[in-house]
């Protein structure tokens, strides 16, 4: 367990420090873009061990929200890297590779074509998001990185409203649009956060802003799936 976890973190400059609220967000997105495909890869070997952890761990971050970060933790001061990874960049790589083995939490079961389109823009959202570590050293392939962001966002937020007029309910209407606001106000932070980044320099701050639009995009889909299902 230990080398399926750990072969997934990928070695960076030291992490900072972060407020309650980012690193509740970030324990949040642990479990889904680390521990799940880790269990998946073991599932090759041993399905019978994989399908027992993966109930563990997923009723456990039920019951304990944080768990499966402090898991991770555990397992890099174990391997001696707590002072050498940073952890939303590591989030961020993995996140680009964890797509193909993404949960069924972020998969909504209906055959109309816009919900089929919303999980495609969700997705294709976070792979453009997954790319940032490797491409911010170099500023012109960074910019044209960001102009893609930007597009795949305006994209979401249409889907978002495409699959919006399937929501009968009012509740659940204002749900949705309560999370497409979230959603616009974390495009709106990115952007600032780039704007620093291209000042001071900081890439740690816009890794752990584009982890937030990772994060809103995974509370749309789920906003979507339990109003829809």
């Amino acid at each position: 367990m230990l080398k399926h976890l750990s072969n997934v973190i990928k070695v960076a400059e030291a992490s900072t420090k972060m407020t309650m609220g980012e690193e509740s967000m970030l324990s949040s997105l642990v479990l889904p873009i680390l521990v799940g495909p880790s269990l998946v890869n073991l599932e090759k070997q041993d399905p019978g061990a994989a399908q027992l952890l993966k109930a563990a761990f997923s009723n456990a971050e039920s019951a304990h929200p944080g768990l499966c970060h402090s898991f991770i933790l555990g397992l890099m001061k174990k391997a001696e890297l707590s002072q050498k990874v940073n952890m939303n960049e590591s989030l961020l790589r993995v996140q680009g590779a964890a797509l193909d083995q993404e949960s069924p939490d972020y998969r909504i079961n209906r055959s109309e074509d816009a919900f089929q389109e919303l999980c495609k823009k969700s997705v294709g959202l976070k792979k453009i998001l997954s790319r940032i570590p490797d491409e911010i050293g170099d500023r012109k392939a960074f910019l044209e990185t960001i102009k893609e962001i930007a597009s795949a966002i305006k994209k979401l937020l249409d889907a978002v409203n495409e699959v919006a007029v399937y929501i009968i309910f009012g509740s659940g209407k204002q749900r949705l649009e309560q999370r497409k606001r979230e959603f616009v106000k974390y495009s709106k932070r990115f952007s600032t956060t780039l704007k620093e980044y291209f000042r001071d320099g900081q890439a740690n701050a816009v890794f752990l802003s584009a982890l937030c639009l990772i994060q809103q995009s995974n509370f749309i889909i789920t906003t979507v799936k339990d109003c829809c299902e």
